[in-house]
């Protein structure tokens, strides 16, 4: 049997990116990437684990903000080189500005506009 992992199309860099949807209402909260162990680890504790590329480390979503993301199923697109995890966002939060979605800036008319509040302040959130 071939490893789940083996059928993915992995970049240069052997990343994968990771959609997290909220599995409730549709809404993208975030997009992140995933190396061979956080995918594999996702997989095995039905929780968000992603691959930081800014610290070069495995990464466990809310491990410092406690806004864990809980998997309900992990979906593979058509080409094997894109996941969308649908989550539970413990917490209702996923951005790391205290909003909901990382995806809060809507284009109007040649100019980006925050269209979502801030739930929680980033100070209160990372000390």
């Amino acid at each position: 049997m071939t490893n789940f992992l083996d059928e993915i199309t992995w970049n240069e860099d052997g990343l994968l990116p990771a959609v997290a949807q909220d599995a409730n209402t549709g809404r993208v909260l975030m997009v992140a990437w995933m190396n061979r162990k956080a995918l594999s680890l996702t997989a095995k504790e039905h929780r968000a684990i992603y691959w930081s590329r800014s610290r070069k480390k495995i990464w466990r979503k809310g491990e410092e903000s406690g806004h864990v993301q809980q998997v309900k199923e992990i979906r593979l697109d058509c080409d094997a080189d894109v996941i969308v995890l649908q989550i539970e966002q413990i917490g209702g939060i996923a951005c790391h500005t205290g909003r909901e979605s990382c995806f809060y800036r809507v284009l109007r008319d040649g100019e980006w506009h925050t269209v979502d509040p801030v739930l929680k302040n980033p100070g209160d959130i990372y000390s």
